[in-house]
């Protein structure tokens, strides 16, 4: 057997707690989430333990060979000695979101996720940001640091704080995202999911009761609108759902928290690279593009120029198809879409 092959070896060695300045260049404003950096610590104690090294390769930059065996024992034993549910959860977010950064060191770009090799950042132009609007880009952790992910465009684009980064399970993270809806109030914060439980409303019913010219006038008129998107497949993205459906009930005793769905979502750019996303959902940056393009029609919004921000998105999706494609291509590797038969027995 050959000798395994550790992806960044160097910038993995020592494993060093990810630092203020090394977090928030990965896409985000917040601070270091504190158990991520708990379980780096902890990891660093299994190699002494165990006397191995810290090894990472492969999608999502996985722990392999000994360490692997190693790290799976550990965190087996620490996610069955917790009780809570909620413990569990972030205890796995934690972990996946340290593997990755850990995985990622030295080998992808910091702002657009890219092998360095293959940074994109040079073919994107960011723009300024319509000062009404907000984007809360709730990833899911195993979402966090891929290559095809397409949510990491819209901070790309139009910064940290008009597109936020908020990671499903990351205690900071998802306080400061209920911290600012609570400051906006219900009114302003609108998911962008379809859901299955209630008739989901339209853009044009976000402004079925004026929010933006309530009658409270100038004091609202000085508020964002806060738009959800819901970053993870799909079958994560229900999970994803029902943790915000749960807050939204804890925070304002609603059921179901107000969603919207597009009126008509084309196929993304990005169906013409495989492995994702599926034929019938689109990705999250172009649902942020479609969103912006249907936003532009209303009169309270359209000398923003939404329609130009819609454009800036599809053609940041063009990039990083065009970049992923030749990417799959030096390597050696297809980049054709397999077609679905999802009606054949």
């Amino acid at each position: 057997m050959g000798t395994l092959r550790c992806r960044n070896e160097s910038a993995i060695e020592g494993a060093q707690a990810v630092s203020l300045t090394e977090w928030q260049r990965w896409g985000t404003s917040s601070p270091v989430p504190a158990m991520v950096n708990q379980v780096i610590d902890d990891l660093r104690v299994l190699t002494r333990d165990a006397d191995t090294r810290m090894c990472f390769g492969g999608l999502g930059g996985k722990p392999q060979g000994n360490f692997r065996i190693q790290e799976d024992i550990r965190h087996r034993e620490v996610y069955q000695s917790l009780t809570e549910s909620e413990e569990k959860l972030q205890f796995f977010a934690a972990r996946q979101i340290a593997c990755r950064l850990l995985g990622s060191r030295g080998y992808l770009c910091q702002k657009c996720w890219i092998a360095m090799e293959d940074c994109m950042c040079s073919m994107l132009v960011p723009c300024i940001p319509c000062m009404k609007i907000r984007f809360w880009v709730y990833m899911h952790p195993k979402d966090f640091l891929r290559q095809n992910n397409t949510g990491k465009l819209l901070w790309q684009l139009f910064g940290v704080q008009a597109a936020s980064l908020c990671l499903f399970g990351i205690h900071e993270h998802e306080e400061i995202m209920w911290d600012a809806f609570r400051a906006a109030g219900r009114r302003l914060v609108w998911f962008l999911y379809p859901n299955q439980n209630t008739s989901p409303k339209s853009v044009k019913d976000i402004f079925f009761n004026s929010s933006l010219t309530d009658p409270e006038g100038e004091k609202m008129d000085q508020k964002k609108l806060n738009f959800v998107l819901i970053d993870g497949t799909w079958s994560n993205s229900a999970a994803m759902y029902r943790r915000l459906k749960e807050r939204w009930a804890a925070t304002w005793g609603e059921k179901d928290p107000p969603c919207i769905s597009l009126s008509s979502t084309g196929a993304s750019v990005m169906h013409k690279l495989r492995p994702q996303p599926g034929w019938d959902r689109t990705c999250t940056a172009a649902a942020a593009g479609g969103l912006l393009s249907e936003l532009h029609h209303h009169p309270v919004l359209q000398s923003h120029g939404l329609d130009k921000h819609a454009e800036n998105v599809e053609n940041a999706l063009d990039v990083l198809l065009k970049s992923l494609t030749a990417r799959r291509l030096r390597m050696g590797r297809s980049i054709n879409r397999k077609e679905r038969h999802n009606n054949c027995i």
